[in-house]
């Protein structure tokens, strides 16, 4: 017969199952798999557990706690799959507090725990939606839009994601709302056009506008942790997330396709602006900042950590313009520009106390090629096998590309990065 578990046993599953809960916050509030791993190893030693040792991927934790002889094994799933930096910079600061103080017991620990669970997000859904807008129209006019596009997609941007947040609070499932979402924001644009065309405007050389409307469902996030988990060579993480990024880009983009195929519209690229170079690098300047500032905020970021990233992002984001301008290879540039903003955020991030992930990744996301990505998967739908592919090839290089920035920048800044232990 099974005997119970001594009094040693018992505090072992305790301080075992605080990890395991800072590993499920963690997890849920969209970080890569090795901070997960490096949170609750080091809260776990805070604990008095002796070692531990975690297999984390996109929606599951398997931890194991020793101390003496005994040991204790556990299995979570996180259904949650989303974004909120200002969890993670209270997560990162809760493993920090242990560290000092250690050893603390399991009561401190859950106490900390369950404030920084209960929080409520920073901003309602009209703000979060407010955010979306103001970083899908920057992303319109970097994508060459002008006023009319710029105003549709802040339109159709905003109320799709005051619909995305609204059902995802409720518990909607994600590709469900994912389309959902896209569909909304693409319609409103499209009625935004009707309107200006019916007031005078030319609403037909408005079109290709309406990519920029479905921008803020571009899952940079995962795909940039994801890609960095690769990095770490932890295929089990990073594959899981690049699955899962590529699945709601899927169903983004099978939602835009579906109404395009209604109302008419084909998705081809904007004709660069006819600007003078210093307004256009101005316009440049301010379109980064505001897009970076915007998703950066949409991902529950407080305001100074979302400014220092938008400052990071609009001096990375024009010198990667600038050097696309230059006839520089656009993932070329895209592995320069994500190696300053990781060079960058190893300054400003530790001075911030902030993990270094919610200032480098809000800034390097509008970076990702989320056009070019639907543009794919458009024409794929539509039989335009060779283009869709160009256009394929080029998004997952540019991704990859940031990726490598990224990663290179974590190389020569953080010893954990640059040597295997």
């Amino acid at each position: 017969m099974p005997t119970a578990p001594d009094d040693a046993e018992i505090e072992l599953i305790r301080r075992s199952g605080v990890a395991l809960r800072v590993g499920r916050l963690s997890l849920s509030a969209g970080t890569g798999a090795y901070r997960v791993k490096a949170s609750m190893a080091r809260v776990a030693h805070a604990l008095g557990v002796e070692h531990h040792h975690a297999h984390v991927t996109l929606t599951e934790i398997t931890t194991t706690s020793h101390r003496g002889s005994s040991f204790r094994t556990e299995v979570a799933e996180v259904r949650s799959v989303g974004i909120d930096a200002n969890r993670l910079c209270a997560l990162e600061r809760f493993a920090q507090d242990m560290e000092r103080r250690a050893p603390v017991t399991v009561e401190d620990a859950t106490r900390e725990l369950d404030r920084i669970q209960a929080a409520r997000p920073l901003y309602p859904t009209a703000l979060n939606a407010l955010w979306a807008a103001v970083a899908c129209a920057a992303f319109a006019f970097l994508n060459n839009g002008g006023v009319v596009e710029v105003v549709g997609v802040f339109l159709g941007a905003g109320a799709g994601q005051a619909l995305r947040r609204t059902l995802v609070h409720r518990g909607g499932n994600q590709l469900g709302v994912t389309m959902l979402a896209a569909a909304l924001a693409t319609l409103v644009y499209v009625l935004f056009l009707a309107a200006f065309g019916a007031l005078g405007g030319a609403a037909t050389s408005h079109e290709a506008g309406y990519v920029s409307a479905v921008l803020f469902l571009v899952p940079g996030f995962p795909l940039v942790t994801g890609a960095l988990d690769l990095a770490r060579l932890d295929f089990s993480a990073g594959v899981a997330r690049l699955t899962y990024a590529l699945t709601i880009l899927t169903s983004a983009a099978l939602a835009l396709w579906a109404v395009s195929m209604l109302v008419g519209l084909v998705p081809e690229p904007e004709a660069p602006p006819a600007l003078e170079p210093g307004v256009l690098v101005s316009l440049r300047l301010l379109a980064s900042f505001l897009g970076v500032l915007g998703f950066a905020l949409m991902f529950n970021s407080p305001w100074t950590m979302a400014l220092a990233a938008a400052a990071i992002g609009m001096v990375a984001n024009v010198v990667r313009l600038w050097m696309v301008d230059a006839e520089v290879p656009v993932q070329a540039a895209a592995a320069a520009a994500a190696l300053l903003v990781g060079l960058l955020a190893a300054v400003v991030a530790p001075r911030m106390n902030v993990p270094r992930v919610t200032v480098s990744v809000p800034a390097v996301v509008i970076m990702v090629p989320g056009a070019t990505a639907y543009r794919a998967i458009y024409d794929l739908s539509v039989g335009e096998t060779v283009q869709a592919v160009a256009y394929a090839v080029e998004a997952a290089l540019v991704v990859a590309s940031l990726a490598i920035g990224l990663a290179v920048a974590r190389m020569l800044t953080d010893r954990e990065w640059s040597l295997e232990r």
